[in-house]
């Protein structure tokens, strides 16, 4: 019965298709802008490369034998998120308020209302169902950021039950809070040009959540620290991320302006910084410049920057990815002394820099921030800080316990020791399959098994 759930949920989404007659959308507002509607398609596309961006990036810094299973973790998400997005998501997000909580299911309901009009209140001059695929495209990235925390260990059926969930009770309510003209967030004055909280803060801080839950790696690593399977693709990841961020966080201007100018330079100076910065911590600690350590100081600049872009100078945002780098590169060498198996370092660099982040912009925001002398814009994003940051790590603790209930999170140690590439998915990179597939019990050992935690060199 549990083989034919997915072929039943895939065939009744289908059927909805099909049955749902797409209807004119409630609200219209002007006329189209051509040139903001070709940056914003630009942008779209530019943003959905950073997912495959992000799974070289990941896949690049596990073992070997994970490899395959750590880049589709990434792809799974820009189907399985898309699909969702279309069904419920969008509404849920961007539908009509719920007293500034949530929007209703609804109202764009199989995306029905979505049309290539413009919108008064969420897309004033491009195609609404543009703003829609812009949307989707952080909905997409944002749990596939949160793979790296539990890289190694997570059985892929739990991984994308989880990723449903999240999408639905963790995503979605901040998306609507931060970004819904009528989110509470946004009626409190909070600031976020393009996701910090909504997109890092959230997956760094369920990332923490699933490394607590899912508990250390145990094969191997009392016998051999971590080695990165390909620093290329690290370096390839970092590019392809680096390059669309600028779709990331210029295109959530939603216009082809001097906001969106403003915002492509702030992202390109405060990652350039954040690289450099990370790089001159690591040498007053003794460490060579490593090429990994470049690519992870980039990140955390991108980062950092994100919810500020098109609230801060260029000069400000030298000093963005500089505390960024300080911070993330203190947490990640502070990581290294806990049991904390956080396998990719996601709280430290996205949890952390979004932190830094969306404080900065409460003190360095154009005319409202604690720079210019007002308090209430710095006020208030303490404030939101606090409840984004216990939100995200309650919420997305209980859904992993959920989780675990259903399908179990984690694979047994037999199908770690073989790994994810060979136990979950039948194929492998090189020769790194140790043994046949060892068949999978109904359910796995205890979802906190102990063990010797090796942080990832950053």
């Amino acid at each position: 019965m549990k083989k034919w759930l997915a072929v039943a949920v895939l065939a009744g989404v289908g059927v909805l298709g099909l049955v749902v007659t797409p209807g004119a959308q409630a609200k219209q507002g002007g006329p189209i802008n051509a040139a903001d509607t070709a940056w914003i398609l630009t942008a779209t596309a530019l943003v959905l490369l950073m997912t495959p961006g992000l799974s070289f990036f990941y896949g690049g810094m596990v073992r070997l034998k994970n490899v395959v299973s750590t880049l589709l973790q990434s792809f799974m998400a820009m189907a399985v998120i898309t699909l969702l997005w279309v069904v419920v998501g969008f509404s849920l997000s961007f539908g009509d308020s719920f007293h500034g909580l949530i929007g209703d299911p609804r109202t764009f309901f199989m995306f029905n209302g979505v049309g290539g009009e413009t919108h008064p209140d969420l897309a004033p001059t491009i195609p609404l169902l543009l703003f829609a695929l812009f949307q989707l495209k952080f909905a997409i990235i944002t749990p596939a950021l949160i793979t790296g925390a539990f890289a190694e260990r997570v059985r892929f059926k739990a991984y994308v039950l989880f990723m449903v969930l999240f999408s639905l009770f963790i995503y979605a309510p901040l998306a609507h809070w931060t970004w819904h003209p009528e989110g509470f967030l946004r009626q409190w004055g909070v600031l976020d040009f393009a996701g910090g909280t909504v997109v890092h803060m959230s997956a760094g801080f369920a990332a923490l959540a699933g490394a607590l839950v899912l508990g250390r790696r145990q094969v191997h690593l009392e016998k051999a620290a971590h080695t990165p399977a390909n620093l290329p693709f690290v370096l390839l990841g970092t590019g392809m991320l680096w390059f669309g961020w600028f779709g990331f966080n210029a295109g959530s201007a939603l216009s082809a302006s001097a906001a969106a100018t403003l915002a492509f330079a702030t992202t390109n100076t405060a990652s350039a910084a954040a690289m450099l910065g990370w790089l001159a911590f690591d040498t007053l600690r003794g460490r060579k410049p490593t090429a990994m350590s470049a690519c992870v100081g980039a990140v955390v600049g991108l980062v950092a920057v994100t919810p500020a872009a098109g609230f801060i100078t260029v000069g400000q945002s030298i000093m963005v990815g500089l505390v960024a780098s300080l911070v993330s590169n203190a947490a990640v060498h502070f990581k290294s002394r806990t049991s904390i198996d956080d396998t990719l370092d996601v709280f430290p660099c996205h949890g952390l820099g979004g932190a830094v982040g969306m404080v900065l912009t409460g003190v360095l925001a154009k005319d409202v921030g604690l720079f210019y002398g007002e308090t209430r814009t710095f006020l208030m994003h303490m404030l939101a800080l606090v409840l984004v940051s216990v939100f995200s790590f309650v919420g997305s603790y209980l859904l992993y316990k959920l989780v675990d209930r259903i399908v179990p999170l984690r694979v047994t140690r037999e199908h770690e020791e073989q790994g994810l590439d060979l136990s979950q998915h039948g194929e492998m990179v090189g020769e790194t399959a140790e043994a046949p597939a060892a068949p999978e019990p109904s359910r796995s050992a205890p979802s906190n098994p102990q063990g010797p935690a090796v942080p990832l060199p950053a």
